[in-house]
């Protein structure tokens, strides 16, 4: 049996912690202990780290040769950390008139901004976003995920923080990007909903078509997003079986309805879902 790394399992806690109590309050306390959990053993990486508390030194992102640094970002002094977070958790925590996804967007970027902790500050700002979206819809279940969406802008992530730090309070650069964002993790998530609807729809119409093992199995795989084109010799290779066989489970398919072959044509014969 694989278990999962511990780091994993605070990350997966953190979610869930924001998404399934999102009407608890927001708390110094609840802070720590996220961050604990995503730090176990008192370390990232190599290096040993202050746990579960605000952070003891001066943060800064440099890059460059030695004589040579340029500062990307200045997080707030060390002395000030515990007032700003005090101001922001008050904030956060009272009523507003303010949208919650808007609402949302500005905690983000004033957590990070404040930066609190020696490391982690991105992933648990992403589950305060978490939490207040989870306000915003009212509800524990979620069917997007707008932490996967941002990494996978990571870098445009990164590049719109920095440069909105340096806009004279106008962060309406960095709204914008969180709803385009987030408005790309629900149109992600929608198309995903739609297949898995499509597919349980087709099982439902095929409950008493007779099927083999071998073509159960191919057909949920054409549903979850095949890769490549559908070729008998593939057929034969996933299902363990020989190219008659394979041929054979394909020709009744065809017979039933439920794949077709391709009209590109060509030398090898593909095929794919009658749709």
């Amino acid at each position: 049996m694989v278990y999962p790394d511990r780091n994993v399992e605070g990350v997966v806690e953190m979610l869930l912690d924001a998404t399934q109590n999102y009407k608890q309050p927001l708390t110094e306390e609840r802070l720590f202990a996220r961050h604990g959990a995503l730090f176990p053993i008192g370390r990232s990486g190599l290096y040993e780290i202050d746990v579960a508390c605000y952070r003891k030194g001066e943060m800064q992102i440099v890059s460059g040769a030695m004589g040579k640094e340029k500062v990307h970002y200045q997080a707030v002094p060390v002395k000030q950390v515990k007032l700003e977070m005090d101001k922001f958790l008050d904030w956060f925590n009272k009523e507003t008139k303010i949208d919650p996804v808007i609402k949302s967007a500005i905690a983000h970027f004033w957590f990070i901004v404040i930066h609190p902790f020696d490391d982690g500050n991105g992933r648990i700002a992403r589950a305060i976003s978490d939490l207040l979206l989870a306000r915003s819809d009212n509800s524990s279940l979620r069917f997007y995920s707008l932490s996967n969406q941002m990494l996978l802008k990571r870098k445009v992530y990164y590049n719109t923080l920095q440069k909105v730090q340096h806009n004279n309070a106008d962060i309406t650069e960095w709204i914008v990007w969180f709803l385009n964002c987030l408005y790309r993790a629900l149109r992600k998530s929608e198309k995903t909903i739609e297949k898995v609807l499509h597919k349980a729809d087709f099982w439902d119409k095929h409950k008493n078509t007779e099927l083999n093992s071998r073509q159960r199995l191919m057909l949920n795989k054409l549903f979850d997003g095949f890769e490549g084109t559908l070729k008998t010799s593939k057929w034969a290779k996933i299902t363990k079986c020989s190219q008659d066989t394979a041929l054979r489970d394909i020709k009744d398919l065809i017979e039933k309805g439920i794949l077709r072959q391709e009209k590109s044509g060509g030398r090898s014969t593909n095929y794919e879902l009658n749709e």
